[in-house]
């Protein structure tokens, strides 16, 4: 019996996208289509490995392209693993992945082609992309080891129809009912035997699954448009560029081109073949808590599994491609995986690669090392906190914006070279941006030592830099943390002992000590804590993150320079000196630092008044 069913909302816009699609290389949705069935097939064969009693089947197992020039339809099929009917109301019906509607939104903002192929390359929406060359779209499929099949129909209009269908082969059969040829809009005639031959050449040769075209009019006709050959099984030099970006495009669901390609294998006690991608951006779900991480484990080029996280690192989660291993069982699980003494081996081999890789980039190709690092940075310096045995490694790739240039981001490598004589540290500041932290009175004293300091603005700089103590030797200091040592010669100044002692008696709620300051030299105050010390910033991130973090009171450092301190030290001497102009000074170095104020509203009557007595 036929039902119909309403598209879930998001399903509904994304089809509308692709029917009305500006995207003008609209030959893709065949390259979506095939990659699809190819993965259909390398899940059968693994069902048949981990369950012998299944009933699958999987002699020969390939996709098939049928044209039909008088009825213009297209059909693509395949003898995988086809869906059953609740998969494919979950799969096609709704798009069960959070980050939806920002996807949309974006997608609608998207003003240029460019733009809009990222996008939809970057949520892997390859079914979809049938309504860019289909007014109708009809799929029969049938889950391998079950006894009924399903029908499924649209024209992409809001709503599509199901049917179960008793006698369905295993595997699925899509047919689009193919809109007319039109040039200007791009749309080919995929009809035609000859453009869909060429498609297949150029994005799908290197499927490993034979691809067989069967023109409709020449019944039992199937001729192979696909060399088969895997890609990381052919010497570099046979293997082009555009070789090499289409397979990453069908590993990655990107419809960019990649950044970076690597290759290296191993022979000896564990042999093994890779080949992986750096992408030219950031993916869309790289700070999603469900994002997807690892390349694709092939043993003896079989397929095992999607997104094997066992063999990439969390702060390297970007990396895409294959990685084709010679001894492990085709039979493993992901928890066998992690424990693999194979697998951690070329696991650290990988990372090893991507390292060097990207430290190549760094020293010789310094344009293509800034959009790595501007696109992915962020991830990477994720793995100075959890892979310690490549601190140094990670370290010696990253980059910083630092106050010794307003554009170009500094390696510590390069700020070493260019510190002066008698700085022994390398000095760095952390907050929310760039202009707070140039303003802050954190600063003052380095910036008129002519001392460089890193400007981190990343939420993950407010961790790594507890975990990271030094740099090739020198150590990592933070400008607003314990005493500074900055050579000055000067005597420390006398008769601010009464001063100090009663402020910090006045403050006590809010400081654990008032003392004089080495670190400024034009603002009256600022506040310090000590190494160790939460910072205010990753306060706020654990209140954003919904815990309270233990209450960490600070220090409150006095410029014993500035007329105020010393107007402040003479009251305090003849006994004239009130309680509102120690919070009033604390209140101002909090602001200094872009802090928030416990009772904003107090704070400015308390200043109202201290204004309207000088007047």
């Amino acid at each position: 019996m036929s039902e119909t069913i309403e598209f879930q909302a998001e399903a509904r816009q994304l089809l509308q996208l692709m029917i009305h699609s500006i995207y003008s290389d609209k030959d893709v949705f065949l390259r979506e289509l095939v990659s699809n069935a190819s993965d259909a097939l390398d899940k059968v064969r693994l069902a048949s490995y981990v369950d012998k009693d299944v009933a699958v089947e999987t002699e020969d197992l390939h996709v098939e392209l049928v044209t039909d020039a008088e009825a213009r339809t297209l059909t693509v099929r395949d003898n995988g693993i086809g869906m059953t009917r609740e998969e494919v109301v979950e799969l096609i019906g709704t798009i069960a992945k959070s980050g939806t509607a920002e996807m949309l939104a974006s997608m609608k903002a998207a003003d240029s082609e460019e733009q809009t192929a990222e996008l939809i390359g970057q949520f892997g929406i390859g079914f979809y992309s049938s309504f860019m060359v289909a007014d109708r779209v009809e799929m029969t499929t049938r889950k391998a080891g079950t006894a009924e099949g399903v029908h499924w129909e649209s024209t992409g209009e809001g709503t599509y129809t199901l049917e179960p269908v008793p006698d369905a082969p295993q595997g699925t059969a899509i047919t689009l009912h193919l809109k007319p040829e039109d040039a200007e809009d791009s749309l080919h005639d995929y009809a035609n035997p000859d453009t869909v031959r060429r498609i297949v050449k150029r994005y799908s040769d290197f499927i490993t699954w034979p691809i067989r075209l069967n023109p409709g009019e020449e019944e039992g006709s199937q001729e192979p448009v696909n060399s088969r050959k895997a890609l990381w099984a052919r010497s570099q030099s046979e293997v082009s560029d555009e070789e090499y970006a289409e397979f990453y495009r069908h590993v990655s669901h990107d419809w960019q081109e990649p950044l970076e390609t690597m290759r290296l294998s191993a022979e000896g006690t564990f042999e093994y073949q890779a080949l992986l991608f750096l992408p030219s951006h950031a993916p869309m779900d790289l700070f999603m808590r469900e994002h997807k991480r690892g390349v694709q484990l092939y043993v003896k080029r079989v397929f095992v599994m999607d997104d094997c996280e066992a063999l990439v690192p969390e702060y390297l989660r970007f990396v895409k491609g294959v990685v084709d291993a010679q001894d492990l069982s085709l039979n493993v699980s992901r928890e066998i995986l992690q424990q693999d003494r194979q697998i951690q081996m070329i696991r650290k081999r990988l990372v090893r690669k991507v390292l060097q890789t990207v430290k190549a980039m760094q020293e010789n190709e310094p344009e293509k090392y800034a959009t790595f690092w501007r696109e992915l940075g962020k991830a990477v310096k994720e793995g100075l906190l959890s892979d310690h045995d490549n601190q140094k490694a990670i370290l010696d790739i990253c980059s910083f914006p630092s106050t010794h240039s307003a554009d170009e981001p500094t390696t510590l490598a390069a700020y070493k070279e260019r510190m002066p004589e008698g700085q022994d540290s390398i000095y760095y500041a952390t907050g929310d941006s760039r202009s707070g932290l140039e303003n802050s009175p954190h600063l003052e004293a380095f910036r008129a030592k002519g001392y460089e300091v890193l400007l981190l603005t990343d939420p993950v700089d407010e961790v790594w830099v507890d975990a990271v103590t030094e740099y090739d030797g020198t150590p990592l200091a933070s400008v607003a943390k314990g005493e500074v040592d900055l050579g000055n010669d000067e005597e420390t100044p006398e008769g601010f002992d009464d001063l100090l002692s009663w402020m910090g008696t006045e403050l006590a709620e809010e400081v654990k000590e008032v003392r004089l300051s080495s670190r400024l030299t034009t603002s009256p105050a600022c506040l310090v804590g000590d190494p160790g010390d939460l910072t205010p910033t990753l306060e706020k991130m654990y209140r954003a993150m919904g815990q309270e973090p233990p209450k960490v009171k600070r220090i409150l450092e006095l410029n014993p320079s500035h007329p105020l301190v010393t107007g402040l030290q003479s009251a305090q001497s003849e006994g004239k000196a009130e309680k509102d102009l120690a919070e009033l000074l604390y209140g101002m170095a909090l602001l200094a630092e872009g802090g928030d104020l416990a009772e904003p509203a107090a704070f400015v009557t308390t200043l109202a008044a201290r204004l309207q007595k000088a007047l």
